[in-house]
């Protein structure tokens, strides 16, 4: 349990176990499951935590308020990592009442059995009076979950943002931004919107401008630290990320079973650094898990995938990165291909047609091989890195 300030405490918990978020996104710096207790006239808990650490949620709870009970759990999101301990926590406080939106109970009815008969339905602009502290809901829907919902304290300008504006990594200790070092917490937002958030652009930007209109000092979300000091830039980075802001780089992506991909993603790179590109990052998608591969796609403004022919298709990681990509909002950015073969040519064909659903910008047809890359392919990719930074720096500049 950590005090945020007068009557608002932390009590939430550190995953330091888990490998992989929803089973796909890797944490080697774990996750934090954030919840809030507010203690008033009533008391409120702001979410809750995954399951499996229940018993130190309530552990935490109890060395606020003691026996005490809850009044109120405010559900912004029903995604199990943070209602999983709802149902335990209704034997532990049975008389509590659960506070959602249309869309929340419909869920946690499925989940949980629990109805709005025996909680509180909200819907947007609504309030909820603990004492000296009034809550007010404001609907989010698809950030990132149709049912998502942020609570607002007005008069100090408290938000409890559910997904939004969290990130990976435990909290080492202190839980508010201006104690603790954030540096590392910054590229952890931003791989976590890209991974979890990506698709939801137009979402994000209509909640955006919703929270326009609020007093906002603090960020309280479900994932990361809470934002105080850096609250301003915790909005600032999903607004450019929604937004498709690009910084000037070049992010190269491949896969290669025997190493001619992998040449000609070198010369890509090469040409690119040799017309004055600074900022190129290669990634071996055999290698590189997909989460860190879609951080920096979504930071760099070009991007080049290639991969070899494989089973009459295109060699599987890449196409994995092919079907996230064509699943987000990543338009606005240059592109390039290229790809091998050895006895029938498919992979340059896929990419194109996965770019038909991406709408990337390509500054030259793809290039295309067979059997070994030689110095002439190896030209034309050290000429399509050439042009690919000469794309990027010229959009920069126009910027």
């Amino acid at each position: 349990m950590i005090t945020i300030k007068e009557n608002l405490h932390y009590v939430g918990v550190n995953d330091r176990v888990k490998h992989r978020f929803e089973g796909l996104w890797f944490l080697p710096e774990g996750v934090s499951y954030n919840a809030y207790l507010i203690v008033d006239e009533k008391v409120a808990l702001i979410d809750t935590v995954d399951v499996g650490f229940c018993p130190e949620l309530l552990d935490n709870i109890r060395a606020v308020i003691g026996d005490r009970p809850i009044d109120y759990i405010v559900v912004n999101h029903v995604e199990p990592d943070h209602s999983g301990s709802l149902a335990l926590l209704r034997q532990f406080y049975p008389n509590v009442r659960v506070v959602g939106n249309k869309k929340t109970f419909d869920m946690l009815s499925g989940y949980y059995g629990i109805t709005p008969e025996t909680g509180l339905c909200v819907a947007e602009g609504d309030t909820l009076k603990l004492g000296s502290r009034t809550l007010t809901f404001h609907l989010a829907p698809m950030l990132h979950w149709p049912e998502t919902m942020v609570t607002h304290v007005a008069d100090e300008g408290i938000l409890f943002s559910g997904d939004a504006f969290g990130c990976f990594g435990a909290l080492n200790g202190a839980v508010v931004d201006r104690d603790m070092d954030c540096t590392r917490f910054w590229p952890e937002m931003e791989r976590y919107y890209a991974a979890i958030l990506g698709k939801f652009g137009a979402p994000v930007r209509t909640a955006l401008k919703k929270l326009g209109g609020l007093d906002i000092r603090m960020i309280c979300p479900t994932h990361g630290p809470v934002w105080a000091d850096q609250a301003a830039r915790a909005i600032d980075t999903y607004r450019r990320m929604a937004s498709g802001t690009t910084e000037e780089g070049l992010v190269i992506c491949y896969g290669s079973m025997y190493g001619h991909t992998q040449r000609v993603a070198e010369a890509v790179a090469q040409g690119a650094a040799e017309a004055g590109l600074k900022r190129i990052i290669v990634h071996n998608l055999s290698v590189t898990q997909p989460s860190f591969v879609l951080a920096d796609i979504y930071r760099y403004g070009a991007l080049a995938i290639g991969g070899p022919t494989y089973n009459g298709g295109i060699f599987p990681v890449v196409e994995d990165l092919l079907k996230r990509l064509a699943g987000r909002e990543v338009k606005g950015r240059k592109m390039g291909c290229f790809g091998g073969f050895t006895w029938t040519p498919a992979a340059v064909k896929v990419i194109d047609e996965y770019n038909a659903k991406m709408g990337l910008d390509m500054v030259a047809p793809g290039i295309e091989w067979k059997q070994k890359a030689g110095d002439d392919t190896l030209g034309q990719a050290r000429a399509l890195g050439h042009a690919l930074a000469q794309a990027v720096m010229a959009n920069a500049t126009q910027q």
